[in-house]
């Protein structure tokens, strides 16, 4: 009779360790689980300060509900800093600089095809001013691929000259912000599809 409670204690003993080696491998997954929620839902969101001056006051913001708008300004920066040049070759290689962080090696190519045919040097040697304005962006984020419009202005000493400008390209997304790529996005394969005069008008003599 001792022999057998001692059986049966030994079985309950077994059947309760059994279960709580259970219990606590699924309290384990549960939490790892959760946890893992937690840190990639943080990582889909970014803070966004009011003004920029009280972080009491940020708001969370789902990163992937305002990818579109995020991609759309990666596109308007590349291309305001790769067309919106002065005749100052510092700030030729500094405007170059930072759009090159925001491009793969087909924004580098074009820009040697440019420096190959002496491009920034007409800039310098005619004093222009090249300023963009932006038309339109369409936009297919399912495929990454974008198409850009817009009107570069060339203003010399002789004349000011409008030119029609499209482009189009892909968009890959980063692991990480950057300071100098805030949005996380590269333009790859970027070609230039038109960039021809629309108009010129000369200058009056003073």
């Amino acid at each position: 009779m001792i022999v057998k409670n001692i059986e049966a204690k030994v079985r309950l003993a077994t059947f309760l360790s059994a279960m709580s080696f259970v219990l606590a491998l699924a309290i384990s997954l549960a939490v790892s689980y959760f946890a893992y929620r937690q840190v990639s839902d943080s990582r889909k969101s970014i803070y966004v300060l009011q003004d920029g001056v009280n972080p009491m006051l940020a708001k969370r913001t789902d990163i992937e509900l305002n990818r579109g708008a995020e991609y759309r300004a990666h596109i308007a920066r590349f291309h305001t800093l790769f067309f919106s040049l002065i005749p100052d070759e510092r700030f030729i290689e500094s405007q170059m600089r930072e759009a090159m962080y925001l491009i793969d090696e087909s924004g580098a190519q074009q820009y040697n095809n440019l420096k190959e045919r002496n491009f920034f040097s007409a800039v310098l040697s005619s004093s222009a001013v090249l300023t963009i304005r932006m038309d339109s962006i369409s936009l297919d984020e399912k495929r990454g691929y974008f198409r850009y419009y817009a009107t570069q202005r060339i203003d010399r000493k002789s004349a000011v000259t409008l030119r029609s400008l499209i482009t189009e390209g892909r968009l890959r997304d980063l692991p990480a912000r950057s300071e100098h790529n805030p949005h996380a996005v590269l333009i790859t394969a970027w070609k230039t599809l038109e960039n021809q005069d629309r108009s010129t008008v000369e200058k009056n003599p003073l």
